[in-house]
């Protein structure tokens, strides 16, 4: 994790709106809750500056994809790409081999390792060539998915104004789906097309549903599991209730001013 002394908002996803920046007090309040949360529930916490002047420097998430000593890096969209070679040198001096991606990726935000599967997300943060990339050099079996695009008032899918790439409000899949065990997801059929809805109906995994509303409005999906502690969002009651009555325990810190830049729980910590 790293930390909100930069934090603001750009207008880079269909959350985020200028006009509406974040209290830096209470951002800074939240974002150690969620810090205490995650060691709460027995995670170590491995705590980095900022990246100097880089406004979603605190989404460590978006940084890379690592597994076991290896790191794939991001390829983030323009206004996020001085923290690129800020998280490269983070992760080298933890001790990370660095695969630099070669098309446009969202680290974890957009790639979410169950067991051997990898969810990846694509179109949006994510080029699909990266699918292929992914499996070759970390061994996963990549499930490739698309959420359903942002579309505007005439019903045509919206372009990015900033990224200049396609947008929706399930820009990286972190938002849409999450990992609880090896076994278990929860996701929004929603979020995602009729193709990949039926890629992941297939998959032999245990599934729990969750609204649109709860994925949209209360972040449900972005959060972080050990496997037998769950932190995640106060504002998904529904998602809480089906979690806890599969067994596992949760932790609900609040967030509103980390939400101002489009992310949540999940984004503001990368797995090492």
């Amino acid at each position: 994790m790293s930390g909100t002394k930069f934090f603001s908002v750009q207008e880079l996803n269909p959350y985020s709106n200028a006009a509406n920046q974040p209290n830096p007090e209470v951002a800074a309040n939240e974002h150690a809750a969620v810090a205490a949360a995650l060691q709460s529930a027995g995670i170590e916490v491995v705590k980095v500056p900022e990246p100097e002047n880089c406004q979603d420097g605190v989404y460590t998430a978006n940084w890379g994809l690592v597994h076991d000593n290896t790191v794939v890096l991001s390829y983030l969209p323009n206004m996020r790409r001085a923290e690129q070679p800020y998280a490269e040198q983070v992760l080298r001096d933890l001790g990370y081999e660095v695969i630099k991606a070669p098309y446009r990726f969202s680290g974890q935000g957009d790639a979410l390792p169950c067991g051997n599967y990898l969810f990846c997300g694509s179109v949006y943060r994510t080029d699909p060539l990266m699918h292929e990339f992914l499996a070759t050099e970390l061994g996963y079996e990549v499930v490739g998915l698309q959420t359903v695009p942002a579309l505007d008032a005439n019903g045509q899918a919206i372009t990015n104004k900033i990224t200049g790439w396609p947008d929706s409000f399930f820009y990286d899949i972190d938002l849409a789906l999450s990992v609880l065990t090896p076994n278990l997801i929860a996701w929004c059929p929603n979020a995602f097309t009729v193709e990949s809805q039926e890629k992941i109906r297939a998959l032999p995994l245990d599934k729990i549903e969750v609204s649109g509303a709860e994925a949209t409005e209360g972040f449900a999906c972005n959060l972080v599991s050990t496997g037998e502690i769950v932190v995640m969002s106060a504002d998904a009651p529904e998602l809480k209730a089906a979690i806890e009555a599969k067994g596992l325990k949760t932790i609900t810190p609040q967030i509103t001013e980390l939400a101002k830049g489009g992310g949540y729980i999940r984004c503001t910590t990368l797995t090492l």
